[in-house]
């Protein structure tokens, strides 16, 4: 791939795309770069609905179609991956690769509560404050992190009711697929991304050394070079 290759950074559940500055500044010298907040984050537009998979892609394919792009690969943090695959499933003439990194694929009605518990304003301001305080900065003109909590609680829900990716979709998707998880993950573990890198019709695995979940976290030059070898 050239210099010019279109390249989309997708943010994550609860996320925002300045999260991915540092990751598309170490990125910008091999590919053309473009990122986007979902719908209802940050300072996108809300435009009235719910948080759902298929909103979120809907947003992906308005940057596209917006900037002339006809053909992009994607890497997606968290949820921005299970994003990009559904992309990538239903669009498939406007993929060209995809990374993930720390995207949980397997959901069912009993994972869905369980995260969707974790998202309570109370328990997590009296917690971990500082989150609490990060979320506000985040969201402060999307209506409040209260609401992008309750959203985004209703949408795992739903994800577990209605899951986009399953085994037979994953095997549908015959686009070239790096999934990349943390060997410290608390959200996915190594044992689910090895599957589901199975599951996909050309799909490979990347962990990383002692890497948890958060993306601040993430060893950004050592991402950067898994990222360039597999996009080239």
């Amino acid at each position: 791939m050239s210099r010019m290759t279109h390249l989309v950074l997708l943010h994550g559940a609860l996320g925002v795309s300045s999260q991915l500055t540092a990751l598309a500044d170490a990125l910008a010298p091999y590919f053309h770069m473009h990122r986007l907040d979902f719908e209802g984050h940050a300072t996108a537009r809300d435009r009235g609905r719910p948080f759902r998979v298929a909103h979120f892609v809907q947003n992906v394919l308005d940057l596209l179609d917006d900037k002339g792009i006809e053909r992009a690969s994607f890497f997606g943090y968290s949820m921005g991956g299970y994003v990009a695959l559904a992309l990538a499933l239903e669009h498939p003439t406007r993929v060209a690769k995809v990374a993930t990194l720390g995207t949980k694929f397997r959901w069912d009605p009993d994972t869905a509560a369980r995260e969707a518990t974790r998202l309570d304003p109370a328990t997590i301001r009296a917690k971990v404050p500082r989150f609490a305080d990060t979320l506000e900065a985040r969201h402060q003109t999307a209506g409040g992190w209260e609401l992008v909590l309750g959203r985004t609680a209703d949408f795992l829900r739903d994800l577990g009711a209605h899951p986009t990716l399953t085994d037979e979709t994953l095997g549908a998707i015959t686009h070239p697929v790096r999934v990349i998880v943390g060997d410290r993950d608390n959200t996915v573990s190594v044992e689910e991304s090895t599957a589901v890198s199975h599951a996909l019709g050309a799909g490979s695995l990347t962990v990383l050394p002692n890497t948890t979940h958060p993306i601040e976290q993430v060893d950004v030059g050592s991402l950067a070079s898994v990222l360039i070898d597999f996009f080239q």
